[in-house]
C-alpha cells in the first residue's frame, strides 16, 4: 500500500481512538454534575471512570483474538456500535445503577478500539510506512483526548452533563471511512470460551485491586480474590491449551511481556495528571471548559510530534524508545509535582505536553515491539494482552491520585507515581542490551 493510502487511514483510526479515550476524558470534567444528580458523593461518582477502564482493560484481549480468528472488521464493528450504544444509554440513564451498567457496556465496545486500529495498521503495513502510521495514529487519539476535557466543558455549559457522556457515540459516524481497509479474514479456529472468561475475571481481579485505594476495601477483598483464584487455574489453562485463547507463543515471549510492563508506566502518568489537574485547578475555582483550555496547547504539539516520533521509533527502535518514553513520563510527573506544590498553572500545562510526548512514543513503540516479535497469526491478541497491560498502568495512575491525593496532597500523589517509569526501565534492561536490527538499505 501506499504512504498516502497510510495516511488517511491510520488519521481516521487515531479519530476513532479518541472518541474512545474521550470516553474518560470528557467524562472526568462532569463527575461533580453526576454526583448531584443522584445524590452521591464525588468519590462514589468516579465509578463512571473506574467501570469503564475496568471494561476497557479486560476485554482489550479478547477483541484482539476474535480478530485473529474472524478478521478485524466484524468486531470492531460490534465494538464501535457497542461503545454507542453504552455512551447513548448513559446519557439517557435514569438511575444511578443503570449508569454505571451503561458506562460497562461502553468500556467493553470501546476496548475494541485501540487493539483493533493496531492489528488493523500492523498487518497493512510494514517497515517504515508502519512506524509512521502508529505515530500517526496516536497523535490523533491524542489530539482527540487532549481536547476531551475542553469538548466536555464547552458541552455541558451549553447542553448540560448527560450530552458529554454522548460524545463517543460520534465513532459510528467515523468507521465507514475506513471500512474498506479492515481485514475480513482470520484463521476460523475456535475462541477458546473457558479461557477468554479466565482471563477476563484475572484481569478484572488485578484492575480492581490496583484501583481499591479509590474504591475501598471491599473492592480491594474482591480484587484479591479474583486474582489470587484466577492467576493459577488461567496459567493452567495455558499450559493444557498452548494454542488457546492466551497462545503460549504469547505470554512466554520476554519482548511482549517486558515491553508491555515498560510501556504501562505511560498512561500511569497520562491518567494521573488526568485526574489530578483538573482536581486541583476546579479547586482553585475554575470552570470545567477553562480547564480543557489548558490542554490546548498538547494537542497542538500531539498534532507536530508523530513525524518526530515514527522516524525516531525507525532509527532507535521499540525498546530504546520505550526507554525513552517511559523516562519522559517520570519526568513529566515530577514537573507536574512541582507546578502543583508551586501553584504554577503554566508549569502544569509544560507538564501536559511532555506527557503527551511520552504517549505519542510509547503507545507506537510497544505496538511495533509487539507485533514484530510474534507470528502473524497470534498477532491481535498478543496486542490485546500488552493492551491490557498498557490500560491497567492508567488503572494505576488513576489509583494513586485518587486513592492518596486527598490524604498526602497531589503533588505527593504525582511523586509517588513518578516512581512507576523506573520500574519500567528495570523490566527493560534485558531488552535494551541487544543490538537492534539494522535497517535495510534500498
Amino acid at each position: 500500500m501506499t504512504p498516502d493510502d497510510s495516511r488517511r487511514v491510520s488519521t481516521v483510526l487515531g479519530l476513532l481512538f479518541g472518541l474512545a479515550a474521550m470516553g474518560s476524558a470528557s467524562a472526568a470534567i462532569v463527575l461533580s454534575d453526576v454526583a448531584a444528580e443522584f445524590g452521591v458523593s464525588v468519590g462514589q461518582a468516579a465509578w463512571v471512570i473506574s467501570l469503564y477502564a475496568l471494561l476497557l482493560a479486560v476485554t482489550t484481549a479478547v477483541h484482539g483474538r476474535i480478530s485473529d480468528l474472524v478478521g478485524v472488521r466484524t468486531p470492531l464493528l460490534v465494538g464501535v456500535a457497542l461503545m454507542a450504544g453504552g455512551a447513548v444509554a448513559a446519557a439517557l440513564a435514569p438511575t444511578y445503577p443503570l449508569l454505571l451498567t451503561a458506562r460497562l457496556l461502553q468500556g467493553a465496545g470501546a476496548a475494541a478500539v485501540p487493539v483493533l486500529g493496531v492489528a488493523a495498521l500492523s498487518a497493512r503495513y510494514d517497515g517504515a510506512v508502519r512506524d509512521l502510521a502508529l505515530g500517526r495514529l496516536a497523535g490523533w487519539s491524542a489530539v482527540v483526548a487532549c481536547l476531551g476535557p475542553l469538548v466536555g466543558g464547552l458541552t455541558e455549559h451549553l447542553l448540560g452533563w448527560r450530552a458529554v457522556l454522548a460524545l463517543p457515540a460520534l465513532g459510528l459516524l467515523v468507521l465507514p471511512l475506513l471500512w474498506h481497509a479492515l481485514g475480513s479474514t482470520g484463521s476460523g479456529a475456535d475462541l477458546d470460551i473457558p479461557g477468554a472468561v479466565l482471563v477476563g475475571f484475572t484481569a478484572a481481579g488485578l484492575v480492581l485491586l490496583v484501583q481499591s485505594p479509590s474504591t475501598g476495601p471491599l473492592v480491594a477483598l474482591a480484587g484479591a480474590v479474583l486474582l489470587v483464584l484466577g492467576a493459577p487455574v488461567t496459567a493452567r489453562r495455558v499450559r493444557r491449551r498452548p494454542d488457546g485463547f492466551l497462545p503460549l507463543v504469547v505470554v512466554s515471549d520476554p519482548v511482549v511481556v517486558r515491553s508491555a510492563v515498560a510501556a504501562a508506566a505511560v498512561p500511569a502518568a497520562w491518567f494521573g495528571l488526568l485526574i489530578a489537574v483538573p482536581a486541583v485547578l476546579v479547586a482553585d475555582g475554575w470552570e470545567p471548559w477553562q480547564v480543557g483550555l489548558l490542554l490546548v496547547p498538547s494537542a497542538l504539539v500531539a498534532m507536530v510530534v508523530p513525524r518526530i516520533t515514527g522516524p525516531l521509533l525507525s532509527r532507535i527502535g521499540p525498546s530504546r524508545s520505550l526507554a525513552v518514553s517511559a523516562s519522559g513520563a517520570s519526568v513529566a510527573l515530577l514537573v507536574a509535582a512541582f507546578g502543583v506544590g508551586m501553584d504554577h498553572v503554566s508549569v502544569i500545562a509544560v507538564a501536559v505536553v511532555l506527557v503527551t510526548f511520552a504517549f505519542l512514543l510509547g503507545q507506537p513503540a510497544l505496538s511495533a515491539a509487539v507485533g514484530q516479535a510474534v507470528p502473524a497469526d497470534v498477532r491481535g491478541v498478543a496486542l490485546g494482552v500488552a493492551t491490557l497491560v498498557f490500560l491497567t498502568g492508567g488503572s494505576v495512575g488513576s489509583a494513586v491520585v485518587g486513592g492518596i491525593g486527598d490524604t498526602v496532597g497531589m503533588g505527593v500523589a504525582l511523586l509517588v507515581l513518578a516512581a512507576l517509569p523506573l520500574l519500567g526501565l528495570l523490566a527493560l534492561r534485558p531488552l535494551l542490551r541487544r543490538t537492534p536490527a539494522p535497517v535495510p538499505v534500498p
